[in-house]
């Protein structure tokens, strides 16, 4: 049997974080330009990747009860589309940190061009679903990355 690859992965540059893509038929409509609801896919890869590099394990926390991130707001900004084939990468910092949420901006880059960008917040949600304080060594975590700079 041959080797099982490993899953796509990100990397940190400082406290930016870097997640790669490429976009398949299946990310665009008839013309071949990529779908606009498929650049929010990729960035929740991209902030769930930036989750597991930061060992803040939100399996664990929805399965023991404590609760999950959740989406409570965003903007988003088509810049140009991205096509068939095309290698994007997804820039992601967080900004701010409050006691239940975390302030992101990322992006969609093709090389230097900015395809998407999107700002947003994601909250700290019990199983409620009424927003919680997220537990400190996640907070903890996420400033070990803060970056005060939206835009690179």
């Amino acid at each position: 049997m041959s080797k099982t690859p490993n899953p796509p992965g990100g990397t940190f540059d400082g406290p930016l974080h870097l997640y790669a893509v490429r976009v398949y038929y299946e990310d665009t409509d008839l013309s071949g330009i990529v779908y606009h609801a498929n650049y929010l896919r990729w960035f929740e890869r991209a902030r769930s990747d930036v989750l597991r590099m930061l060992e803040i394990d939100q399996r664990a926390a929805i399965e023991a009860g404590q609760g999950a991130y959740a989406v409570a707001d965003i903007q988003i900004r088509y810049a140009r589309p991205a096509k068939l084939d095309d290698d994007v990468t997804i820039h992601t910092r967080c900004t701010e940190i409050k006691a239940a949420s975390v302030l992101m901006h990322q992006r969609a880059m093709r090389g230097s061009e900015l395809l998407c960008e999107a700002s947003l917040r994601v909250g700290f949600v019990a199983p409620t679903g009424r927003p919680t304080r997220q537990p400190e060594e996640w907070r903890d975590a996420f400033a070990k990355i803060i970056s005060r700079e939206e835009n690179e």
